[in-house]
């Protein structure tokens, strides 16, 4: 029985048959893989999109994605096309990102990017936010921003 007959969308391991998918080696899965990501405290943001990033662990050459779309952003059919349409914009992006890095997608409330338009919007989004974070002055030392809690400085608290 092949795929198309079982109903299988492909390859188990995430990959699509012309290899432009989204495999485990190039996610982010593990709480504490985000909290290293959330705690190197590099970020940019535009519009609906905020990329949080951090240079990869072991020097891994590998671009990986992690995506965050809270109960904020809609429900579950809006969370999950937000996934969608990030997945697939990280799929045909993936050579553009800068190399060695760590990155973390958190969608703020806003409508999912529909068409054609709004697939190349989020890919120019991620690659010009992705560049943008990496090429920041202080980026390549590491560790927390010198006003961070690690230097003893405190982060303004935002209203709810």
């Amino acid at each position: 029985m092949n795929d198309a007959a079982s109903g299988a969308a492909g390859p188990p391991d995430g990959r699509k048959a012309d290899g432009a998918g989204f495999p485990r080696a190039a996610r982010l899965l593990a709480p504490a893989e985000f909290a290293r990501v959330y705690e190197f405290r590099r970020s940019a943001a535009d519009g609906p999109l905020v990329l949080h990033a951090a240079p990869a662990v072991a020097g891994d050459a590998d671009v990986r994605l992690g995506l965050s779309v809270s109960r904020r952003v809609g429900g579950a059919v809006e969370r999950n096309r937000w996934k969608r349409r990030l997945r697939e914009a990280f799929r045909g992006v993936r050579p553009r990102l800068p190399p060695g890095h760590d990155f973390v997608v958190v969608v703020r409330p806003a409508p999912t990017p529909m068409a054609a338009a709004g697939a190349r919007r989020v890919e120019e989004l991620l690659v010009a936010l992705a560049v943008r974070v990496v090429a920041r002055p202080g980026y390549a030392r590491g560790g927390p921003r010198p006003d961070g809690p690690a230097a003893g400085g405190r982060r303004p608290r935002r209203g709810r």
